[in-house]
């Protein structure tokens, strides 16, 4: 199929397009990257979907949250994709991306579409070409893209650079709570949703609810942040509980933003983001070069014997990789 024939299909909402066009961003190989850039060239520029974030510690419940939300959501008559990042194993490369399998309910719904994906042992909480996976979702006409991140700890901020709004969610009855999550993700946070909030640990969730919330009025103010926001609130993914108080909390933050102008900024900042991280893997793939590496290697051998400074064999590196750059223009 060619590539501009694969871009038709995707943007007539073809849903195995879609998925074969995901799997083409998602190659290594160097043809296929060849074609998943003319693919992308090909989308439309003005799409519009809410992309939400999703982060939180394994077993918090992500998977049922995202299938209960995800199920409200298209009970609305909206759109839904989910872009769920699995860890990969740093061995064998291979990952269990069971999301799918977690979700039957929402599986099976035809107003929406899962797609797992393995992180790769990429770090940021998301896979490598997740943001062009994001790309293809909103051609394909989703309303919603939920981002559901790996959930392996503080690395996860990557995702606030894909996402409209980030939800953290979190469990009570973990201890001390405000220990669980560190600051670094709390601070990209929009609004902490406090799962399990059902049941016997209803008075738990209160309580970690509460003290998130006083711990958000600790963090400086955003600019992008209307009053009240960041937020902490209560929700039970099983019992279906505070997930249409979740979705208007939501709406009102991207609402405010639409009006105020930080949705367009945000949305620039993002793409000046990713244009500078492709340079940066642009630059670290040159280093897996046959010559880079024999260089390297030489080099490395010469600072483990004290022959050369660190400082030293590493400029001597630099220098010898943009000469050879320049000799191969």
């Amino acid at each position: 199929m060619q590539v501009a024939e694969l871009a038709q299909m995707v943007v007539a909402r073809d849903r195995r397009a879609l998925a074969r066009a995901i799997t083409l961003v998602e190659s290594a190989r160097p043809d296929h990257r060849e074609d998943a850039l003319r693919l992308l060239e090909a989308l439309p520029k003005d799409s519009q979907s809410l992309r939400i974030g999703l982060s939180g510690t394994p077993g918090v419940g992500k998977s049922t949250f995202i299938e209960s939300f995800g199920m409200m959501l298209t009970g609305e008559g909206l759109r839904v994709a989910v872009l769920a990042v699995d860890p990969s194993s740093s061995r064998s490369g291979g990952s269990i991306l069971g999301d799918k399998t977690r979700m039957d309910r929402l599986s099976r719904d035809p107003l929406a579409f899962i797609r797992p994906s393995p992180s790769q042992t990429h770090l940021g909480g998301v896979a490598r070409r997740s943001r062009e996976a994001v790309a293809l979702c909103e051609a394909a006409g989703f309303d919603i893209i939920l981002i559901e991140t790996v959930g392996v700890g503080q690395s996860e901020t990557v995702v606030a650079q894909m996402a409209d709004v980030f939800l953290l969610l979190l469990a009570p009855g973990g201890g001390d709570e405000l220990q669980g999550v560190k600051r670094g993700i709390m601070e990209i946070a929009d609004i902490i949703l406090i799962n399990k909030a059902d049941g016997d640990l209803k008075p738990a969730a209160t309580r970690t609810c509460a003290d998130y919330a006083g711990a958000l009025r600790l963090l400086r103010k955003r600019a992008q942040d209307p009053p009240g926001y960041p937020k902490a609130m209560m929700v039970s993914a099983l019992a279906e509980q505070g997930l249409q108080d979740a979705w208007r909390d939501i709406s009102t933050l991207v609402d405010w933003r639409r009006r105020e102008g930080f949705w367009d900024a945000t949305r620039a900042a993002q793409q000046r983001y990713w244009f500078e991280e492709d340079i940066r893997a642009a630059l670290l793939a040159r280093l897996q070069t046959p010559r880079a590496r024999q260089l390297l290697d030489a080099l490395g051998g010469q600072v483990a014997a004290g022959q050369k400074a660190p400082a030293l064999a590493a400029r001597e590196f630099l220098d010898t990789l943009g000469k050879t750059a320049q000799d191969d223009v």
